[in-house]
């Protein structure tokens, strides 16, 4: 028994140094970033920024994959089954982590499978119409929908989507009817929006572009205060109509990757979210710059997936 127990100890030693010893090397190949949304999005315009910055720092490539679909739980699924190493992350907005998970039946548990690692930004959505529409505040759209029940189209970048959910929470509250058409992401739906297909939409980011350059018209944002990007706009709140879905945004990996490893990533993140390009990039897409340490990352997302089973 004693030689036995002699055994088991010398394993238990020897897993958990050879564990830290590949800990302390990393990294010695490429790391994967995976965005579960397509290019242009806002998760990918952020992850684009981070990478380059993150590789010079590791010493190694790393490569942004975009692995956009089902609302974005391809991609999360991939990072939540792959090795729990350091060499895949997920870049993510937060409504695929936390209300996802009571929309659809997953292969996974996000809340076992992932390991927050860094936030990156905090994104709020926003409800524009192209510059043309009759619709020049929030109450000029529901009254335009509800004169044409059923008849105009609203896009989101998925169903169960932040920006599906939102609609559905503003069709309902009005007593109003729309149809929906999603795509593989809001950028896709930006540019429905643009070309006719759309006649509103609502968006974490990528409009903001078209709103300053006048293509497109913000009527409201849904968020519980007005954003500093655009002070003059009204909450939905205050034009009439209660919706809030803001998103937090961040970097995860594998559950069970090395306490080394996810502190020395969150470290560079962190560096690299305070950097002039990254503000830039913010404030391109009116979006807010969070930072905060792995811990403080999971206790949000715990918050917000028990939310997430009742959005408002």
């Amino acid at each position: 028994m004693r030689s036995l127990a002699r055994c088991l100890i010398t394993a238990a030693f020897v897993s958990t140094f050879a564990t830290l010893a590949s800990a302390q090397a990393w990294p010695v190949k490429p790391i994967r970033l995976v965005v579960n949304l397509p290019p242009g999005t806002t998760a990918d315009l952020i992850a684009r920024v981070v990478a380059p910055r993150l590789g010079e720092a590791l010493g190694q490539p790393v490569l942004v994959e975009n692995r956009p679909g089902w609302a974005g739980n391809i991609g999360v699924e991939m990072v939540a089954k792959s090795a729990p190493d350091g060499y895949v992350l997920l870049h993510s907005s937060g409504t695929s982590l936390t209300i996802n998970p009571h929309l659809y039946k997953l292969n996974i548990d996000v809340a076992k499978d992932l390991e927050p690692v860094a936030p990156t930004m905090r994104t709020s959505i926003i409800l524009v119409v192209r510059q043309d529409s009759p619709a020049r505040n929030l109450a000029e759209l529901i009254a335009l929908v509800r004169a044409n029940p059923g008849k105009l189209n609203f896009g989101s970048a998925g169903a169960g989507s932040g920006m599906h959910i939102a609609t559905e929470l503003m069709l309902r509250d009005a007593k109003i009817q729309a149809t929906h058409v999603p795509y593989k992401g809001s950028a896709e739906a930006i540019t429905a929006l643009l070309g006719g297909q759309l006649d509103f939409t609502f968006d974490p980011g990528v409009a903001v572009p078209h709103i300053k350059a006048n293509r497109l018209r913000l009527l409201a944002v849904a968020r519980p205060t007005r954003s500093a990007f655009f002070p003059d706009t009204p909450t939905m709140a205050e034009a009439g109509t209660d919706v809030d879905m803001d998103s937090l945004f961040g970097f995860y990996s594998r559950a069970g990757t090395p306490r080394e490893i996810v502190t020395r990533l969150n470290r560079e993140i962190v560096r690299i979210m305070q950097t002039a390009e990254a503000a830039a990039t913010l404030t391109a897409i009116g979006a807010e710059m969070v930072t905060g340490s792995p811990e403080e990352f999971a206790a949000r997302q715990r918050r917000d997936r028990e939310r997430g089973q009742h959005p408002r």
